[in-house]
C-alpha cells in the first residue's frame, strides 16, 4: 500500500508542475502609459532592465514575480533565457544604480504585481491572465492579446 500512496503524491506532483508551466501570462500597463504594444525582444529589455525611459520621458518599472517561483519557468524560458539564478542576478544589476526607482521589482503575488502597476506611472508587469483587474490595460506582445493564437507568452 505505501507503493500507491508515493505513486499517488508523485501524480500530484507532476500535474502541479504541468499546471505551473501551463500558465498564459498578461503584460499589463499603467492606464497613464501610452503605449498599447510591444515586441518581445523590447519586452525582453525591459524585463533586464535594458530600458531605462518610455518614448515621453517616463521611467520604465518592470514589476514581476520572483522569477525563481515554478510558476515563472515560462517567462525565465521565453523572456530571460537562462537559469533562474542567472536571472535573479540580472535583475540585480538591472537595480544596483537605481535605488530611488528600481529597473525590477519582484513581489510576492499577482495581486500584489497589479496593485504596483496600477498606482506606479511607467510601470508594466507580468501576471496570470486572470489576475487582470480593470485599474490596468492589457498590452499586446508581438501583435497579440492573451489568449490569442500565437501569442508568445502561452503557456504551452
Amino acid at each position: 500500500m505505501p507503493t500507491r500512496r508515493v505513486l499517488a503524491a508523485i501524480v500530484i506532483i507532476l500535474s502541479w508542475t504541468a499546471l505551473a508551466r501551463a500558465k498564459d501570462f498578461a503584460l499589463i500597463s499603467n492606464k497613464g502609459n501610452n503605449v498599447p504594444a510591444m515586441t518581445l525582444p523590447d519586452l525582453v529589455k525591459i524585463c533586464k532592465g535594458q530600458t531605462a525611459h518610455w518614448p515621453d520621458g517616463k521611467v520604465v518599472t518592470f514589476v514581476t514575480r520572483d522569477v525563481g517561483a515554478p510558476e515563472m519557468h515560462l517567462v525565465l524560458e521565453k523572456i530571460y533565457g537562462m537559469s533562474k539564478d542567472e536571472a535573479k542576478a540580472a535583475i540585480n544589476k538591472a537595480n544596483h544604480d537605481r535605488n530611488n526607482n528600481p529597473a525590477v521589482i519582484v513581489l510576492d503575488s499577482d495581486e500584489a504585481v497589479v496593485k504596483k502597476v496600477e498606482s506606479t506611472p511607467g510601470a508594466v508587469g507580468l501576471v496570470d491572465v486572470y489576475s487582470i483587474s480593470g485599474g490596468v490595460s492589457v498590452l499586446k506582445v508581438g501583435g497579440k492579446l492573451p489568449l490569442e493564437p500565437g501569442y508568445p507568452l502561452h503557456g504551452n
